[in-house]
Parts: structure tokens; C-alpha cells; sequence
């Protein structure tokens, strides 16, 4: 009788996953590499490795229904002369319109205004649905210049100076000629349906003291009136951050990788910057050096979804956070309501980045009419007003558990982290510790 050996169980590799092999047959298949839209999709420290500590005998907890806590925030208060003044701590971030369809852009300042805080352009312009429909809007100015003109820049509330984002720090932006539609390509002054590249830098400057003349120029155009924002890709927080100050700006804004983009490579995405998390406390500390923490005001932007992630953001220092895909999902992206188109399109509900293609069955990032047509901007409008409206009564919900009459007076103090990856980014304690990873060499 022969003796064999029980045969064992097929074993997958950890670092050659089912995803990992597609993309190299992909990659052989085509020769290009992949272009997508969205944020990494990879496992990174973020706001989900902290916890809030609640007031029981130390602190002492207010009452949810019948004590205060303000919610409001002051952008732009160091140089303008009209900063602004929103409702609450949760800004809408720039993305274009090209990107995505006017009816989106209306929807997005619809429901921003409804809520009482701002949105942003993105690259190519200002159009009129948003300006019409946002009370308050920032106007962003990026390397590419793409519908850039000083009538627009005095339109805005604030200037945005786009130095880089999250998804693709020291990378340019990709617009491909099927998106570019006659009006988009009007917008721009490019031809129709030829793919757009928008620049990696600015044309015009070089260096800090540059930006600081660049900042000079923008004043003068808007009379002094609009607060100047800067906005950085999460790589290097700390001396991005100070040399921002440095050269005047009002507002900082910090974009960690989680932070989506309409198209851009998928190795960039995946590997390029900072998480969120890592990005705040070189940030925040940057402006504590130099003696202007809260003069000069930090947003941070980049995976942000509920209002537990506010809390822990604005415990950690920031003034205030932006949101640009969790808008995007409250409009309707990857709705499964359209789960058979996406199923068309090789995917499914909650995975679609294609964005970039023009395909889009929620009518969000397209310049297909009948594909626009899907999307109703009143009621995408509403729905994006209920979720500001949630997470910022989840914030208040969380700030008062810890004794706070005002979402700005969290601090660190308040939290702990669940592992010493998050203890080390967010200079916390580790939970049922007193040790902050890093802290005195230790």
C-alpha cells in the first residue's frame, strides 16, 4: 500500500494578492499604467485608531439637550478685511467642473449654503450654477490657470493658491478628452475633445518667496478683501506649513492621501504623500512655533466621513476640515440603485473609480446629458445639507460628552490611540498608557 502525503491547502500570497496579479497582467496586456479616480484605497492610521475620552468624575459632561455648543468657525482673520464666517467647521473641497457635471457643482453649492459653509471651484473656473447657488465660495488657483480671470477671483469670498493634494502630491491633473464637452472646453480655452493636462507647478513661481509675491498680487486684485488659502498635498506638513505662514497666508490647508482626485495614476495614489492622520501635528506644531496657531487657521482634508472624524480633527489642533468624496457619495455616487450600470461598466456599487471616463450612471462625474439628467440638484442639494446637518450634530454629540461648550475647545488631552502607529502620528497617549510613542526619545 502506498503512503501519500494529505495534500494541503492552496495558499495565496500576501504580497501578490488577486489585485496585485490582475494589475500585472494588465500592465503586461496594455503596456500604460492604470489611471483611476478616488483616494488610496489602502489600510492607513486614520481617525478610526483614536478614541474620545468622555467626562465622568474628572470632567464634567454637558447636557446634550439644554447646553450649547457652537459650531461656528472664522476663516481668514490674519490679513482680509472680510474673513469668512461659517455655520459650521466642515467645508466642501475643490473639484472641478469638467470633473464633474454642472448639475453636481449646483448641487454642491446648494446643499453647502443650505448648511451654512463654503465650497470650492477646482481647476477650470468658476461656473455660474455654483456661483449662483453657493453664499459663500472659494475660488481656486492652480498651476494650470485653466478659466482663471481676475473678474472671477473679486466674485469669490476667498482665494484657494493649489500648490498640490493628497491623492498626488507634486503631480499634475488629468482631464481626458471624452469629458471635455464644448462648454468645458470654452471654460478652459482648449480644443474639444483632446485629453487636458493641468501642470504639476505653478508657471510664474518657484519657491516661498515667490508665493509670498504671488499672495501680494492676489491682495491687490481683490482689494484686500478675500483671505488667501494655501493648499498643500500632505508630504512634508511641518515646512510646508511654515513657509505657507511665512509668506502670508490666511489659511492653511493640509490634504492627506486619503484625499480623492478626479484621474490620476494608481501608483500615485497609492504611494505617494502622507496619511491624514500623520499630517496634523507637524502642521499644527509648525504654527505653534511660530506663534500663530488659530491666527492663521488650518484646514485638513482627506478621508474625512463623520462627525467622530471632526471631533478627533479639531481635538488635534485644526480649525476646520474639508470633504470632497463623502460630499460626492452624499450626492449619489456609487449609489447600488445603479448597481446594473456599474455591473456594465465592470464593477460595482462602492468600488466605481472610473471616473475619469465619463461614464458615470449617478450623473456625478460626467458631461453626458443624458447621463446628467440622472441627477436631480435640488435633492442632491438636500441630501448633502442632511449629511453636514449629521455630522455636525455627531461632533456637538461627542464635544459635550467630553464637557466642551464649543467644538474648538477639544484638545489632545481628549484622546487616546488604539495602536502606536496612531499614538506616534497624532502625539497621543496610547490607550491605558501615559506613553506617547516618539515623545522625549522614547
Amino acid at each position: 500500500m502506498t503512503y501519500r502525503n494529505p495534500p494541503t491547502t492552496p495558499r495565496k500570497s500576501a504580497t501578490f494578492d488577486d489585485y496585485t496579479l490582475s494589475e500585472i497582467r494588465r500592465a503586461a496586456a496594455t503596456g500604460i499604467y492604470d489611471i483611476r479616480g478616488a483616494g488610496a484605497k489602502r489600510k492607513l492610521p486614520h481617525f478610526d485608531d483614536l478614541l474620545v475620552l468622555g467626562a465622568s468624575i474628572s470632567r464634567y459632561p454637558l447636557e446634550g439637550y439644554r447646553e450649547r455648543c457652537d459650531t461656528g468657525v472664522v476663516l481668514g482673520s490674519r490679513y482680509a478685511k472680510k474673513p469668512i464666517e461659517l455655520k459650521i467647521p466642515i467645508t466642501i473641497a475643490g473639484m472641478s467642473f469638467g470633473s464633474l457635471s454642472g448639475p453636481a457643482k449646483e448641487a454642491l453649492g446648494r446643499g453647502a449654503t443650505l448648511s451654512g459653509t463654503s465650497t470650492t471651484t477646482g481647476d477650470g473656473g468658476m461656473t455660474e450654477e455654483e456661483r449662483g447657488h453657493s453664499k459663500t465660495l472659494v475660488y481656486q488657483y492652480l498651476p494650470s490657470r485653466y478659466g482663471m480671470n481676475p473678474r472671477d477671483l473679486r466674485r469669490a469670498d476667498a482665494i484657494e493658491i493649489v500648490v498640490g493634494q493628497g491623492a498626488k502630491p507634486g503631480g499634475g491633473g488629468m482631464l481626458l478628452g471624452q469629458k471635455i464637452s464644448d462648454r468645458v472646453a470654452e471654460m478652459r480655452t482648449l480644443p474639444k475633445g483632446i485629453d487636458q493636462r493641468s501642470a504639476s507647478r505653478h508657471p510664474d513661481w518657484t519657491g516661498p518667496d515667490d508665493l509670498e509675491i504671488k499672495i501680494l498680487e492676489l491682495r491687490e486684485i481683490t482689494d484686500w478683501e478675500k483671505p488667501i488659502y494655501v493648499k498643500v498635498g500632505g508630504a512634508r506638513p511641518y515646512y510646508d506649513t511654515a513657509l505657507a505662514v511665512k509668506s502670508g497666508a490666511d489659511v492653511v490647508v493640509i490634504d492627506g492621501m486619503q484625499g480623492g482626485t478626479a484621474a490620476t495614476q494608481e501608483v500615485f495614489i497609492e504611494n505617494v504623500g502622507q496619511p491624514t492622520l500623520a499630517c496634523i501635528r507637524p502642521a499644527v506644531q509648525a504654527l505653534q512655533d511660530l506663534g500663530m496657531h488659530r491666527k492663521v487657521q488650518l484646514i485638513v482634508s482627506g478621508g474625512i466621513r463623520n462627525g467622530a472624524d471632526v471631533a478627533k480633527a479639531l481635538a488635534l489642533g485644526v480649525d476646520a476640515v474639508s470633504i470632497g468624496t463623502a460630499a460626492l457619495v452624499a450626492l449619489g455616487d456609487n449609489d447600488p440603485r445603479w448597481e446594473a450600470d456599474y455591473n456594465e461598466l465592470g464593477t460595482t456599487a462602492g468600488a466605481y473609480d472610473d471616473w475619469h471616463e465619463g461614464r458615470d450612471p449617478a450623473g456625478i462625474t460626467t458631461q453626458d446629458p443624458e447621463l446628467m439628467k440622472r441627477l436631480d440638484p435640488i435633492a442632491a442639494g438636500r441630501r448633502l445639507a442632511n449629511y453636514l446637518k449629521v455630522m455636525t450634530l455627531e461632533a456637538q454629540t461627542i464635544a459635550r460628552a467630553c464637557g466642551k461648550n464649543s467644538l474648538h475647545n477639544l484638545e489632545p488631552e481628549d484622546l487616546v490611540a488604539l495602536t502606536i502607529e496612531a499614538a506616534a502620528m497624532a502625539g497621543v497617549p496610547l490607550a491605558g498608557t501615559n506613553w506617547i510613542p516618539g515623545k522625549n526619545g522614547f
